[in-house]
């Protein structure tokens, strides 16, 4: 049985820190209703554009790997109509998850006080870009913002001039940090019987970047130019145009790979400063003289640490991503081509997960939930719970 079959959880959330929760919970045997906002789906449409044809927008809407396993509830949050209807829901349920900027769950009636006394084993998950406290905890902002308020943004690229990431550093790191936090929530409710308000920070959550270097210097602005090579491994272009990463930090690394370059008098320069942007310059050189593939070929026989720079396709379809089971290919209904996703980071022995299920369309389980519930989906309508007006109560 999966570990968390029984748990239910209430998901507000809109973008992937909180859901990255709720998708490790839903894979692992949760029954999550997502809370679909009609007014935050067309903010969505409007942030990232709307497809006409019916399949190509069925396809977008289940394609995110986040997205599975989750029941859909389409609701207006902020309609007096639908207040009984999300009550009895969060009455019932072990986890609430939201994501909006402090206050507004609050201002809509959801608020953690407000909720812990309608059910105080209620364990409530705030992700926000800034935490519920402190002088920016009411500030909106994005991944790149919370990389920026970290001190993690002005050296992700190891270069000396700030750059945006090209992918969501920030948003993984605090889904996984929100998903530890509400595991040891859940372990702690066990102890104690009742539930608490976590709050996870996207900011915080990308502060650990840090770890290493804090690790290695008391005084931050002594850490390693931003831009200056050091033999520790590289990202070289080959004579193909593509890249090969090498990480060969270790002393043994380092000796073979000098020697498998051609260059055995670099070995004991590891530690020479002075010299380090001649060797650069000398390896790049070499490096460029073959294909990707056939350097990874020879360092791979000379047991260095080397890797080629996979796009994200080639990495989707790498033999060992697919052997690790990280690849699903997803059925879609209606549709002949499977929806590729990721499976969950990690395994277990024994434990077991869900099948997967894409994602349907907002509110497809609108009839079922409200049925659960004993409510009447017509009388709701009616009632303008579901519609995407202006909030009555925000």
């Amino acid at each position: 049985m999966p570990a968390l079959d029984g748990l239910k959880i209430v998901d507000f959330s809109r973008f992937l820190p909180g859901a990255y929760a709720s998708w490790i919970a839903a894979d692992m045997g949760a029954d999550v209703v997502r809370i679909e906002h009609p007014r935050e789906l067309a903010k969505q449409q409007a942030m990232f554009g709307k497809d006409e044809d019916t399949a190509a927008a069925a396809r977008r809407r289940a394609r995110p790997s986040y997205t599975r396993n989750k029941r859909s509830l389409l609701i207006n949050p902020g309609a007096e109509a639908s207040r009984s209807v999300l009550e009895k829901l969060i009455a019932e349920a072990d986890v609430l998850i939201e994501d909006y900027r402090p206050g507004v769950m609050a201002s809509m009636g959801f608020g953690y006080e407000a909720m812990a006394a309608l059910n105080p084993r209620l364990v409530y998950l705030s992700v926000s870009f800034a935490g519920q406290t402190g002088p920016l905890a009411g500030r909106a902002g994005h991944d790149p913002l919370a990389l920026a308020l970290a001190g993690t943004l002005s050296r992700l690229n190891g270069t000396p001039v700030p750059s945006l990431p090209g992918l969501q550093v920030a948003d993984v790191l605090t889904g996984a940090h929100a998903t530890i936090a509400l595991l040891l929530a859940l372990q702690g409710r066990t102890r104690s019987g009742r539930g608490e308000h976590v709050d996870v920070a996207m900011s915080d959550a990308a502060m650990p970047l840090l770890l290493v270097g804090m690790g290695r210097h008391d005084d931050l602005a002594e850490l390693p130019e931003l831009g200056a090579w050091h033999p520790k491994g590289g990202v070289w272009r080959c004579a193909d145009g593509e890249y090969l990463c090498t990480t060969d930090m270790e002393p043994a690394y380092w000796r073979r790979f000098c020697v498998a370059i051609g260059k055995p008098e670099f070995a004991e320069r590891q530690h020479d400063p002075a010299g380090h942007a001649a060797m650069q310059l000398e390896i790049a050189a070499v490096l460029l003289t073959k294909s990707r593939d056939e350097w990874f070929a020879l360092l791979s026989e000379a047991e260095t640490q080397a890797m080629p720079v996979y796009s994200p396709a080639e990495a989707l379809a790498h033999p060992h991503n697919r052997a690790r089971g990280m690849v699903l290919d997803v059925p879609l209904a209606g549709q002949a081509e499977p929806l590729v996703q990721l499976a969950l980071p990690f395994t277990f022995s024994e434990t077991q997960t869900m099948p997967p299920q894409a994602a349907g369309a907002a509110g497809a389980d609108n009839a079922a939930i409200l049925a659960e519930l004993g409510f009447d989906a017509d009388a709701l309508a009616a009632a303008g719970a579901f519609s995407a007006e202006r909030d009555s109560r925000a």
